[in-house]
């Protein structure tokens, strides 16, 4: 048994998605959230510098005093679990994109998925997807944008700009008739409202955070570092770059994520992480963030 925080790691704000799952499965557990937002994204970068700068990211939770790390980044987990596993002794879990589920779920024989460049080059979707789609014939059709992540980041997941680009990259998913959509970036849960304005019912949307926060939770209880507490665990987040650029866009998100800071939404609707106009209100109260340097 163990109170020390659980440490959750993305590029940017998308973890909070992630972060979401942990806390319905983990009610009373402490979470320390890290977002590199001096960096952020990750899915450009090259590989060895996403591997250098996540190493960076999660020393800094170990330094902190965290008892693992959920690495809620896509990007990050395709190339830099193997080497976070054999410099830490802590458990350091990671995120494999939903493909198994759709495959099992799909009628139409055809799945999408959708992924930043980083994640499409790295070897675990190609590993699912061999394991998964493959040996079913499930034909998988990827889609690919550098633009969405940095969208999410400005707090404009449900911007016009948004709907045009996913418009823009998964219209040739919709025509090969896929009918599931892997969301293969943890900043993807939050364009979901985006995406059914542009394409309906036609995919059955799916992401890796509930699968990952259930696992986490066996992890944790397997190495008897649950936490004693049933409910009240609290959540701390640090952010690399401007805490006050950070702040509203993180409120927002963990509004459309189930978890409003206390007393944010008033007087209007969060709707995929953004308010219905279009707009953050940036005089709703805000979640504490630390700035620090990894």
């Amino acid at each position: 048994m163990s109170d020390a925080p659980l440490g959750v790691f993305d590029s940017g704000v998308g973890g909070l998605s992630v972060l979401a799952d942990l806390r319905r499965a983990l009610p009373g557990e402490d979470l320390l959230y890290l977002a590199d937002t001096a960096h952020v994204p990750y899915g450009a970068r090259p590989d060895d510098e996403i591997r250098e700068l996540t190493a960076r990211a999660v020393s800094a939770l170990h330094a902190r005093g965290v008892k693992g790390v959920v690495v809620a980044c896509n990007t990050a987990s395709a190339f830099s679990l193997g080497d976070l596993r054999s410099r830490f002794d802590m458990p350091v879990i990671g995120l494999v994109p939903a493909v198994k589920p759709a495959v099992l779920a799909t009628r139409s024989g055809v799945v999408g998925v959708l992924a930043t460049p980083g994640t499409m080059r790295g070897t675990l979707l190609a590993d699912v997807i061999r394991e998964f789609a493959d040996p079913a014939g499930v034909r998988v059709v990827r889609a690919v944008s550098t633009e969405l992540v940095p969208l999410v980041e400005a707090g404009q997941a449900d911007s016009a700009r948004a709907r045009e680009v996913l418009r823009e990259v998964l219209t040739p998913v919709a025509q090969a008739g896929a009918d599931g959509l892997v969301l293969g970036c943890t900043h993807y849960p939050f364009l979901a409202g985006s995406i059914r304005a542009e394409f309906g019912e036609a995919f059955t949307l799916l992401d890796s955070g509930p699968a990952v926060a259930r696992h986490t939770r066996r992890v944790l209880t397997e190495r008897g570092l649950l936490s004693g507490r049933e409910a009240g665990g609290q959540e701390r987040f640090l952010v690399t770059g401007d805490a006050a650029r950070s702040a509203p866009v993180m409120a927002a998100l963990l509004a459309a994520a189930g978890m409003p800071v206390d007393g944010m939404v008033a007087g209007g609707r969060v709707a995929g992480g953004v308010y219905t106009d279009g707009q953050i209100n940036r005089a709703a109260p805000l979640p504490r963030i630390e700035s620090i340097q990894t």
